[in-house]
């Protein structure tokens, strides 16, 4: 496996370890930079994935959207509303918003996980 592809199954399984953790507050705080994280180390190692298949993306918008496109995410929509909140929480901490985005990290474990399971059996196939 990949560096890259390594580091993101270990991120993934950490992040699934923080959302299963009762919530407090730095729990809370640990969780959002755990999908931090996952967030960053996802769209890289798909940006990797389309090189090694000669493809390109340059942005994680156009990352996702390449995924989308090869079949390596289901809904783009999700993906995009990752992008999202991973922007908004790499500008500012705001005690609301964690409370919020905490609050919806648990939809976002799913998607993670396939995308790793995707991206493993690609590189498999490689």
């Amino acid at each position: 496996m990949s560096p890259l592809l390594d580091s993101l199954d270990r991120a993934v399984d950490r992040f699934g370890e923080a959302l299963a953790a009762e919530e407090t507050d730095l729990n809370r705080d640990a969780t959002i930079q755990r999908f931090e994280f996952c967030f960053e180390l996802a769209w890289k190692e798909i940006q990797a994935a389309a090189r090694d298949q000669g493809l390109s993306c340059q942005t994680p918008k156009g990352c996702l959207r390449l995924a989308f496109e090869q079949g390596w995410v289901d809904d783009e929509n999700t993906w995009l509303a990752m992008l999202d909140d991973r922007n908004r929480t790499s500008h500012t901490y705001n005690e609301a918003f964690a409370r919020q985005l905490y609050a919806r990290l648990g939809h976002y474990l799913a998607p993670l996980q396939r995308l790793r399971d995707r991206l493993k059996d690609l590189e498999a196939e490689g």
